[in-house]
């Protein structure tokens, strides 16, 4: 407990309370008990100096008994700030604070108050261990960030595309800004015209943006050249098209082992005859593409696709030249292919049922995200 001389009498407790209730009613307003009643009050910007007995500095240990007084400051001011260097021992912003809490005493210091007793005290230790602090947290957010930024897969940021022509200029995209995840099914749906493959040519770096730009896998994929971007394409990106894209003069197979040729892949040959298996055309494997139904070209594109096990599959409309059954097939087996590879999967179409199976649906109108 702290000595008597600290704490007011018992017995003339309220005798005391009062007669400085009617104190502060007129000068100022009552503070928290850490704080000695031998601070001055401000009120309005004005300073009221205290008794010259109470210019000495407090006592270490304070009571909550003890009734003590608050420094209301309105605007700050040099009157104030040179009233309060008259009437206080040292020059302060603010009145002298216990060095000790009584026992039963709880103080909360929030980070203004931290700073401001920094400023004070112009301690340099402790000046520079706040500072040290700010920048840790600042470095740890920045690796936050940055961390967020390397596991998206996909980061679309801020793109725009115009062409112009003797007519006037067209803004196909407008402001598209998103991001995919590893291993999430995105649709990216809108009606034709609305801007649906121009943005999917983008993301796989076969066009340019006018503004803006997209990550993949962390890599900026416009501040590299053409063939630094392909090179990155062929590792990472698998393509599915509306009209299949398949090489004529190439049978199933070589069709399938043609982008694990391109990556030096010794075992191409296996790895092809085994996903041509895996879509079910173990069978057709020396066929050309003009002797397959568009069923079958389609599933050979899927195995083209998935058979370098990309981080991304783009697929743009590719049941588009189907009918609808086997349009059904073709989606059943590449959602299935997908998540048995964990591969992230950009799907293009109008159709809402097919939007419907995956995780989110992006909306394209007229160029911008709805």
């Amino acid at each position: 407990m702290p000595s008597n001389s600290t704490l007011a009498p018992a017995s003339c407790a309220a005798r005391v309370i009062l007669t400085r209730l009617v104190r502060v009613s007129s000068n100022g307003k009552p503070r928290s008990a850490s704080l000695p009643p031998s601070s001055i009050t401000t009120k309005l910007g004005l300073c009221c100096a205290s008794k010259g007995v109470n210019l000495a500095k407090p006592p270490e240990v304070v009571s909550p008994l003890m009734l003590a007084l608050t420094t209301v400051a309105g605007i700050f001011s040099s009157f104030s700030f040179f009233s309060s260097n008259a009437t206080q021992p040292l020059p302060r912003w603010s009145p002298y604070s216990a060095l000790k809490e009584s026992p039963t005493t709880k103080m909360r210091v929030g980070v203004l108050a931290t700073v401001a007793a920094v400023a004070v005290d112009f301690n340099p230790t402790r000046v520079a261990a706040i500072a040290a602090a700010i920048q840790s947290r600042r470095v740890m957010l920045l690796g936050v960030f940055r961390e967020f930024m390397t596991d998206c897969i996909i980061s679309v940021e801020h793109v725009f595309k115009s062409v112009t022509d003797s007519t006037g200029t067209l803004d196909i995209l407008r402001d598209i800004n998103f991001s995919l995840m590893p291993q999430e099914t995105v649709a990216i749906v809108g009606a034709s015209g609305s801007g649906k493959s121009t943005l999917l040519s983008i993301i796989a770096g076969l066009d340019t943006p006018s503004k803006g730009t997209v990550r993949l896998a962390g890599q900026d994929m416009f501040a590299i050249d053409e063939d630094a971007r392909a090179a990155l394409r062929a590792e990472k990106v698998g393509f599915v098209f509306q009209s299949f894209q398949l090489l004529g003069n190439l049978t199933a197979l070589e069709n399938v082992m043609l982008p694990l040729e391109l990556a030096s892949r010794r075992d191409a040959r296996q790895a092809a005859t085994e996903m041509l298996a895996r879509v079910g055309l173990s069978q057709r494997l020396g066929h050309y593409p003009k002797v397959l139904s568009g069923g079958e070209q389609q599933r050979v594109a899927l195995a083209r696709a998935f058979v370098v096990q990309p981080d991304l599959l783009l697929a743009d409309e590719p049941t588009g030249s189907l009918d609808f059954a086997t349009g059904e097939k073709v989606m059943e087996l590449m959602f299935d292919l997908n998540r048995e590879l964990g591969t992230t999967l950009a799907l293009v179409t109008h159709d809402r049922a097919i939007a419907s199976r995956c995780q989110r649906s992006i909306t394209i109108e007229a160029g911008c995200l709805v």
